[in-house]
């Protein structure tokens, strides 16, 4: 069931919107709105509908009206292209940029360059993807859906005019892809602007990770990074940090050194294959338990023929071929099994 917040009835403020509002957006923001939004689109906002940004807290019902419509206006055609990002495991967010499908999310997301990657869209599609480059020590990361198809996007905000006090909102797939559900909507106000990271007071949890914060005319202004207890210590990654590498990270370069993606290191890689040469080739005799060769359905007596493309004819040239390969690198393994030509996808583990 779909958990919407109705804001209002018969054209009046719901008594509860209003006496929450007042209470909590006071300066020092120690609370957010949570809000889970199926609202209707409407008209694109300019600055000047915009007053309540220069005000230190909502003062009249007015101003909670404002607030209201500009959210209304704004949430359902940027929720669209909000993505759930599934990495293996776990889940993150995303949001497209481009109606070619060019995702913007988090770098501890995608973790690496050339990933493949499922991006999950609120209908539940589910469609394939490649991480691209990333900005290490800032977090930053794109990648794109590698399946042609016209996407929903959003706007970038180039200009970065907002100020700190300016209210924004929050989208992700928090805790993970729930299609009854959708992206979850905070509502909040920037704390802290810097260089490399924006400050708000949007409660963003595990999930939400790699997905979008709007201006309030529904322009991305940064994307989710760090998550802390503290809702002053929620950090989004801002789009002058995207613009400033976008061309590094189109052409899939690992940009910097940092704690939210590791270089690869080559040789790291690991297949879990036993293998002796033989008069048809390479064959398997040997498969590693919990392998990424088990898990991918390699099989005793498989004869490997080619990795990525590269031919391999004996031990040294397979040996050769994965010194070059590192952890989290996919591989396309082809064997020939009982006289059939196959290819199996294997993304290799750590050594």
């Amino acid at each position: 069931m779909t958990m919407g917040v109705d804001f209002k009835r018969n054209g009046r403020v719901l008594p509860f919107l209003y006496k929450k509002m007042v209470h909590c957006f006071s300066f020092k923001l120690r609370s957010a709105l949570v809000l889970v939004l199926g609202f209707v689109s409407g008209p694109v906002l300019f600055a000047s509908d915009l007053a309540f940004n220069e005000a230190r807290a909502p003062a009249t019902k007015e101003d909670l009206m404002a607030i209201q419509k500009a959210l209304m206006e704004s949430s359902e055609r940027v929720r669209e292209a909000t993505v759930s990002i599934s990495i293996g495991d776990g889940f993150g967010s995303g949001v497209i940029v481009s109606e070619e499908g060019l995702v913007l999310t988090a770098a501890h997301v995608t973790a690496a360059v050339g990933k493949e990657l499922t991006v999950i869209m609120n209908d539940g599609t589910e469609l394939k993807g490649v991480s691209m480059g990333l900005v290490a020590n800032s977090d930053a990361a794109m990648m794109r859906i590698t399946e042609e198809g016209e996407y929903p996007f959003v706007e970038i905000n180039r200009d970065n005019n907002y100020r700190i006090g300016h209210w924004v909102f929050a989208l992700g797939h928090s805790g993970g892809f729930d299609k009854s559900r959708g992206p979850v909507l905070r509502l909040g106000r920037i704390l802290k602007d810097s260089e490399s990271t924006v400050h708000t007071d949007c409660k963003v949890i595990g999930g939400d990770s790699g997905g979008p914060l709007f201006d309030m005319e529904g322009r991305l202004i940064a994307i989710h990074s760090r998550v802390a207890t503290e809702l002053e210590g929620n950090m989004h990654i801002p789009m002058r940090e995207y613009v400033k590498h976008w061309e590094g990270m189109q052409t899939d370069e690992f940009i910097g050194e940092g704690p939210f993606a590791q270089k690869p290191v080559k040789g790291s890689g690991y297949l879990g294959v036993g293998t002796e040469d033989s008069d048809d080739g390479l064959r398997i005799v040997k498969i590693g338990k919990d392998s990424p060769a088990e898990k991918e359905g390699l099989k005793v007596d498989d004869v490997i023929l080619a990795l990525n493309d590269q031919e391999v004819s004996d031990k040294s040239s397979l040996k050769a071929i994965l010194a070059e390969m590192a952890e989290g690198d996919s591989l396309e393994v082809k064997v020939l099994r009982e006289k059939e030509e196959l290819v199996i996808k294997v993304e290799l583990a750590k050594r």
